[in-house]
């Protein structure tokens, strides 16, 4: 779903559900788990360790701490009476794709080594300390100066630092941001990997800055104006424009106007002969002619049609 306007409650930034729920479909993707509450008795014994954690987090401090275990999804470490979980995506050495295999291999490699870490993730109640190797790689206190500077509606810079199913991180040079996938593009975006790379240089722009849970909320598309605000202006019913196929469903294609732009083509307007598949007609990246049947501006959708002749 694309949105259509920078509305609040559109975008529902201010949502700290928002966040977690982004934590969280990331740690069952991987198939990870942060470190689990303690139980009411051990509780006693780490308030000593959250108050340390917190004050890491805080200050933006660098801790070393010693490797234990790995799980699918990272790592567990501890140290320093403290005790917490890497991420994968959170660490220096791991290749962005890598097979199961791969991964295994990597991540057994690191128990027992000594890592320079930051604390990006502090929740007591939640029983909750996540850290980050790459995050280290900033000089102490980076962090910090990054959030006192970072302003919504700025214009800022990065390295794209990690895809996944619901966006890209990019470093800001300490300081991670998250564009969210539906703001990658004005228009659909099946997975962040079509838009961004890992190691990519990007320009984005800041649309939130939460000192509080240390986040900030990026975007690529607002860095251009919104095509559906002008496209009623500029295309018309039964107009024959130029587009290119970007993907095929079950009830047809959808096909690329212009960038952010797209529309759909229902198999009832695709000359498809006789026991002939879709695919077979129709490939991503095939340029074509469109037919204008529709322009929905309210919903941002465009109806075409590959018949092109009007009766």
């Amino acid at each position: 779903m694309v949105h259509n306007h920078f509305a609040e409650k559109e975008l529902a930034l201010h949502d700290e559900g928002w966040w977690a729920s982004l934590l969280a479909e990331e740690e069952s993707r991987m198939g990870a788990v942060a470190v689990r509450p303690p139980r009411f008795e051990e509780r006693s014994k780490m308030l000593a360790n959250w108050e340390q954690a917190k004050a890491l987090y805080r200050q933006d401090q660098i801790v070393t701490l010693t490797v234990t275990e790995y799980n699918r999804g990272g790592l567990l470490v501890e140290g320093e009476g403290l005790h917490g979980f890497i991420p994968c995506s959170h660490l220096v050495d791991m290749p962005a794709q890598v097979d199961e295999k791969g991964r295994e291999e990597c991540l057994s490699g690191y128990v027992g080594r000594k890592l320079r870490l930051k604390v990006i993730e502090c929740v007591p109640e939640e029983g909750r300390i996540v850290f980050s190797e790459r995050a280290a790689r900033a000089e102490a206190g980076k962090r910090t100066q990054l959030f006192n500077s970072l302003q919504v509606g700025q214009r800022v810079s990065g390295e794209v630092t990690n895809v996944t199913d619901f966006g890209a991180f990019v470093d800001l040079g300490g300081l991670e941001g998250l564009i969210h996938i539906s703001e990658l593009s004005w228009g659909r975006v099946s997975h962040p990997g079509q838009v961004l790379n890992v190691g990519q240089r990007v320009e984005v722009l800041v649309q939130e800055v939460s000192l509080d849970r240390c986040r900030v909320a990026l975007s690529l598309k607002r860095l251009c104006p919104n095509p559906w605000e002008t496209a009623e202006a500029r295309y018309s019913i039964n107009q024959v424009v130029p587009a290119v196929i970007t993907t095929l469903v079950p009830f047809g294609a959808f096909a690329r106007l212009e960038e952010g732009l797209e529309g759909l083509i229902h198999t009832s307007e695709i000359p498809i002969p006789p026991n002939v598949a879709l695919r077979d007609v129709l490939t991503p990246g095939q340029d074509v002619q469109v037919r204008i049947l529709q322009v929905e501006i309210s919903r941002q959708r465009l109806s075409l049609s590959l018949k092109v002749d009007v009766e």
